[in-house]
């Protein structure tokens, strides 16, 4: 156990035993929000390396950045560790200034060397966020040089290109770009590898609550950090309850086990909605679900087949059923809410079409594939919707179930066939999904940069050369051109199927006061809850 506090072992044992037999109990304490919330998909907490939905909201509560969005307003940016920052006049150095007196969570104070080390640690460990930072052309052999201190509590970044400078901006509000302990990694590092191998169960932030525990696929407990800069949580503690079926979260909510729960269907937000203890808080999400063809299948590498799965989803019942109020059908790669983003959806189930695409492919009779898929709803749900409507073209899709570290470690080094899943916005700018889904500068095994166009074997030069444009225009309203030529182009060629945009919501128990869900994975606090 990683105790980051003294704090007694009798105690710590007695906390999470309470968190894990809420039979024990008519109430959570007044002084711990427990939220039942299924993060299988967490595979580390060190910020440099980890890239999945649940653990960004971990690190957006443990963690800070040299700049932050506005929840409310994701286009506003204002400084975090920051107080203030100018941008030179050819656009390439940007230089801030950190606010006095800071310190991480161990109780070392927090300078521009730390921010600095932080920044270059995420580029030479070259995880697989790293490409939020490596994209401004830094890399393990100029690194040192464009990032620089510049005194106690000054650094200056320096770009490759003029970026339009709120695209740089926004990725420094992501994860990968955290400030960690420099001293305290630096005495838990072996050999070369920065801490990394520690951090991965621990934590080295500034935030306003710190990791205490993390079990995998079992609970999650933060301590409120009481270093932290800002106003301190009135909560002393956050626990996290890995929880995967719905059923069983609405449970757990309606006998005061847990404050809230977080991944309720369909079915279960209109029982709790009626129930007066119960509140029901949602949002538009960054985040959009999508179906995947690995273009290493020789069979779903033909344009036909590619296309033959857009007409083979039932988007409307799908929407009416199994995203029923946690969803809308969405096929663009661009999330409502971010510039340029197209609402165009030309796709519906018709089988007959989808046929006489499978014909002109030369698999009249249809094939057999597989799909991989987490056991999650309401992906499980659509999975085995999608299953039915394809076997209907004679397509038969075997479904292979796992747990989301288990499809995902799968998927990244591409020995799926089929993949369904979710993509969660970086940071808020168009940018951010258009490199994953639309740009793949080496489609090779061993390509250094692994968006989701590469995990899928999509080899796509000159859509590759239109985002890189997009992303260094600085007119506004020509950018939002060049994003829905792009967003077009990729419904017709690409081989995703874009199914629904997230709408996230949570039931929270009528003491709770002050959740509200983010637009990103990350801005979604607990440290702004009390409790009555």
């Amino acid at each position: 156990m990683n105790i980051t506090r003294r704090t007694p072992l009798l105690a710590v044992a007695a906390l999470l035993a309470a968190a894990l037999a809420p039979q024990l109990q008519a109430a959570t304490p007044k002084d711990t929000l427990v939220q039942a919330f299924a993060f299988d998909d967490i595979i580390t907490m060190d910020p440099a390396e980890s890239f999945e939905i649940s653990g960004g909201e971990i690190l957006g509560n443990t963690y800070e950045r040299l700049v932050k969005f506005d929840v409310a307003d994701p286009s506003k940016l204002s400084g975090a560790l920051a107080k203030g920052w100018t941008v030179s006049a050819d656009g390439r150095s940007f230089s801030f200034e950190l606010q006095p007196g800071l310190k991480f969570a161990s109780g070392n104070p927090l300078t521009a060397e730390d921010a600095v080390w932080s920044l270059q640690r995420a580029v030479l460990l070259n995880k697989t966020p790293a490409f939020i930072l490596t994209q401004f052309g830094w890399t393990a052999a100029n690194v040192a040089e464009m990032v620089k201190q510049t005194g106690p509590l000054s650094l200056t970044i320096t770009t490759d290109k003029a970026y339009a400078p709120s695209f740089v901006l926004n990725c420094l509000t992501a994860n990968v770009a955290s400030v960690v302990d420099k001293k305290l990694l630096s005495a838990k590092a072996q050999g070369n590898d920065m801490g990394n191998s520690w951090l991965r169960l621990n934590h080295a932030g500034s935030g306003p609550f710190k990791l205490r525990e993390w079990r995998a696929n079992e609970i999650l407990v933060l301590d409120r950090n009481d270093n932290y800069h800002g106003a301190k949580p009135a909560l002393a503690r956050a626990i996290y309850r890995h929880v995967k079926e719905a059923a069983t979260q609405r449970l757990l909510l309606e006998k005061g086990d847990v404050d809230i729960a977080r991944n309720l269907a369909p079915q279960d937000l209109a029982a709790v909605g009626a129930n007066k203890e119960v509140k029901l808080t949602s949002t538009a999400k960054g985040t959009v679900y999508y179906i995947s063809l690995n273009q290493k299948n020789a069979l779903l590498s033909k344009p036909e087949v590619r296309e033959a799965f857009k007409w083979l989803v039932d988007y409307d019942a799908i929407g009416a059923t199994l995203i029923k109020d946690i969803g809308v059908v969405h096929q663009n790669f661009l999330p409502q809410g971010l510039l340029g983003a197209s609402s165009d959806k030309p796709y519906k189930l018709d089988v007959a079409k989808a046929q006489a695409l499978l014909t002109k492919a030369g698999l009249p009779k249809g094939f057999k594939v597989t799909m991989d898929v987490r056991t999650l709803q309401p992906v499980q749900g659509i999975a085995e919707a999608v299953q039915q409507t394809a076997k209907r073209a004679g397509i038969e899709i075997e479904i292979i179930p796992g747990d989301g570290k288990q499809v995902l470690t799968k998927y990244r080094a591409r020995k799926h066939d089929i993949y369904i899943g979710e993509w969660g916005a970086d940071y808020w700018d168009p940018h951010t999904n258009a490199d994953t889904f639309a740009r793949n500068p080496d489609n090779g095994d061993e390509a250094k940069l692994k968006p989701l166009s590469w995990r899928n074997s999509w080899a796509i030069p000159e859509l590759t050369k239109k985002s890189d444009a997009a992303v260094l225009e600085r007119d506004t309203a020509k950018r939002v051109r060049q994003y829905q030529d792009i967003q077009a182009e990729f419904r017709k060629t690409s081989p995703f199927v874009m199914l629904f945009q997230q709408t996230q919501v949570a039931a929270v128990r009528g003491n709770v006061e002050g959740f509200k869900l983010g637009p990103t994975s990350d801005s979604t606090y607990v440290f702004t809850v009390t409790k009555r």
